[in-house]
């Protein structure tokens, strides 16, 4: 088993764009707390693009932008692209992200409550996370016609990665700077005297 070989191979793996050799040199010697040579480095990845070349695996190491990291091999371009494809399907719309955004904060709340907050028909929307699984109607309201109420699902935590509705920002984590030109102090405090 060569050490040195799967520790650059993880960190090239584990790097989003490409890692410099002296990079790879930095944390290898801090890792081991000894100068780790060049030419070991060099060593392990000419066996790595060795390895990396046979048909046996779907990508390969390659040098690039003065470092390595590995890529798919061109065979599998099609493949990747029907995936990739597949993955922009799943985004959410713009009014598909408000709409789950006023599900997530109002729950349970009505599509009519959803729409008054919005301003518009909201049953694309609500369908589409419905399909998607990130809302499910979670009972009937006891307002006239007893509409459905929707709520948000264990999925919609998974896709946000919060284990919890209570870690949903608060307003206050929203608030900004507040341009103050053109402001009547006496409008702002309705106790203020004239």
């Amino acid at each position: 088993m060569d050490f040195l070989q799967n520790h650059i191979e993880a960190l090239i793996f584990c790097t989003p764009s490409p890692i410099k050799l002296s990079d790879l040199k930095a944390c290898l010697s801090e890792m081991f707390n000894a100068d780790v040579p060049e030419e070991d480095i060099v060593g392990a990845i000419q066996r790595l693009e060795e390895k990396f070349q046979t048909d046996e695996f779907s990508f390969q190491l390659f040098k690039a932008a003065g470092g390595y990291q590995f890529l798919t091999k061109p065979a599998y371009q099609a493949s990747i692209g029907i995936m990739l494809k597949q993955q922009s399907k799943k985004r959410l719309s713009t009014s598909a992200m408000e709409t789950l955004s006023i599900i997530a904060y109002k729950q349970p709340i009505s599509k009519t409550e959803i729409e008054n907050i919005r301003g518009v028909n909201c049953d694309y929307a609500v369908q589409k996370l419905l399909d998607k699984g990130l809302v499910e109607i979670t009972g009937k309201g006891e307002t006239i016609g007893r509409p459905m109420l929707y709520g948000t699902t264990l999925k919609f935590m998974e896709y946000f990665g919060i284990n919890d509705l209570v870690e949903l920002p608060v307003p206050k984590d929203f608030a900004g700077e507040v341009n103050s030109i053109g402001e009547n102090p006496e409008l702002k405090d309705p106790d203020a005297q004239t």
